[in-house]
């Protein structure tokens, strides 16, 4: 068993939709906020897991758009969870040697957290370890009209050429612009849906559900998404060699 996983092939980049915090803790008879402190912890440890396993990219979606819609006690304590693992990140991205960057509107944050988070990507660009991307205040609808946004004001300017646009041109505009696209999406505890997250980087990412609530997500459950990984045919809209001679 040991030796069919050195032989698996790693996913360059995977995405993790967190999920089932709340319920987790709900389940233990403890209150939502301890779920959601026990689920930042888990990120830790699965970032370390992740690099040890040869994955190059993890991005994690940590606080959605459409989370400010939650109670205002919950809204306050996940802000100051934030807070917590701005300096908790600092610390283990020195340690690990890992390239932290945030994806998301983070202007509707306290300036505080704000600064933490410029500070954090600032003291980490150089690294050359895992590199960790969290999605705050981050919805992809809400990315892509923000980048279409620059990128009309860049037309109007005359910085460029509508008539010129591609695909690559409109992914510079996004929070993403220089990182490769998922190749393997994680969604734990057992719901069947995207959420709003990465839905242009997702277009032909292979996707992995799990009942497993994200505290019980540990390195064997990272291995049974990545081993269900290595069981796709990744084809981009095409077809297999040995299918195109039988035509």
């Amino acid at each position: 068993m040991h030796r069919r996983k050195n032989l698996m092939n790693v996913p360059q980049h995977v995405a993790i939709i967190l999920d089932g915090n709340g319920r987790w803790a709900k389940a233990k008879g403890m209150p939502r906020n301890y779920g959601h402190a026990q689920g930042s912890k888990n990120v830790e440890r699965i970032c370390e897991e992740a690099w040890r396993m040869g994955i190059k990219y993890l991005t994690v979606y940590a606080f959605s758009t459409e989370n400010w819609n939650r109670p205002d006690d919950e809204v306050n304590a996940l802000m100051k969870l934030l807070r917590n693992y701005m300096k908790t990140c600092l610390k283990t991205a020195a340690k690990n040697d890992m390239k932290v960057r945030v994806i998301g509107d983070i202007t509707r944050l306290d300036e505080d957290i704000q600064k933490r988070i410029l500070d954090l990507e600032e003291a980490t660009k150089n690294n050359g370890g895992l590199n960790f991307q969290i999605a705050i205040n981050y919805g992809s609808r809400d990315e892509m009209v923000r980048a279409i946004r620059r990128l009309a004001k860049d037309c109007v300017d005359g910085k460029v050429n509508p008539d010129e646009i591609e695909e690559q041109t409109f992914e510079q505009y996004l929070d993403t612009r220089g990182i490769p696209d998922p190749d393997l999406m994680i969604r734990t505890s057992g719901e069947l849906r995207l959420s709003n997250y990465l839905l242009w980087q997702l277009a032909y990412t292979e996707f992995y559900f799990t009942e497993v609530p994200w505290p019980d997500f540990n390195k064997a459950e990272l291995e049974k998404a990545i081993e269900q990984y290595n069981h796709r045919d990744r084809r981009y809209g095409g077809v297999k060699e040995e299918e195109e001679q039988n035509v």
